[in-house]
């Protein structure tokens, strides 16, 4: 038995975990180890053919300009966007369990089904990773911000061909956008963010921002508005699901 899978056999007999979407313990033969056998095969892995400008998975045949609803009057100021999951199921109580309960151990999880997409590994690779800041108020009291743990996640799994760079902060410490449809998430975020004073911006770079969810894209499109204004020509998005 190869010595990872010892190590993971031994501390699952002395502390099982549990699945995060249904709570029942996972056995050793699930493919993620805080999601069970049963859970784990109904996470929406996503593949070609997808949206350009967000990253939804498109089912059936497509033809013509691949843009979905989710985009419309969206105007992205990146040019393509890339998920590696649906935000539902397991894949959303990963990223609940990461955001909200200071769940860092699902960090392996999540790192796991990265892993599984070559597609979203050759988006990612020899680009640098520009994750979407939290205000440091809300960082100070998460003690992390999530997106660059995912950032962190792409650079460990590249081994050397990419890296992360800090190049924007939050100028605007604003509660939690779920509340709010799509018009007023766009306009909450504008001016949300600011180029990094002192971080450098080399415009024939390729840039890639990373963060946990594409929703309506507000937050992504104010990070990528910023980053033009800097300088920033080559800009795509990576997000960990979409939803």
């Amino acid at each position: 038995m190869p010595k990872n899978s010892w190590m993971r056999s031994t501390r699952d007999l002395l502390f099982p975990p549990v699945c995060v979407t249904c709570g029942k313990v996972c056995e050793a033969a699930s493919k993620l180890r805080h999601v069970c056998e049963r859970c784990e095969p109904l996470i929406v892995r996503v593949r070609e053919p997808h949206c350009e400008c967000c990253g939804h998975p498109f089912f059936g045949v497509v033809q013509g300009e691949r843009i979905c609803p989710h985009c419309d009057g969206l105007a992205p100021a990146y040019h393509r966007a890339k998920t590696v999951t649906l935000f539902k199921g397991a894949a959303r109580e990963l990223l609940l369990e990461l955001k909200y309960r200071r769940g860092t151990f699902v960090l392996e999880d999540i790192k796991a089904l990265v892993a599984e997409n070559q597609e979203v590994l050759d988006f990612v690779r020899g680009a640098k990773l520009v994750p979407v800041p939290l205000h440091p108020r809300k960082e100070r009291e998460r003690e992390y911000n999530q997106s660059r743990l995912l950032a962190d996640i792409f650079v460990e799994l590249l081994a050397g061909d990419t890296k992360v760079v800090e190049l924007l902060e939050r100028s605007i410490d604003s509660e939690s956008q779920t509340a709010y449809d799509r018009r007023t998430r766009r306009q909450r975020m504008k001016n949300a963010f600011a180029h990094r004073s002192g971080s450098a911006i080399t415009a024939q770079e390729r840039y890639i921002l990373v963060d946990d969810v594409f929703t309506t894209g507000s937050t992504l499109n104010a990070c990528a508005l910023a980053l033009r204004r800097a300088g920033c020509l080559n800009l795509d998005v990576i997000t960990f699901a979409h939803g």
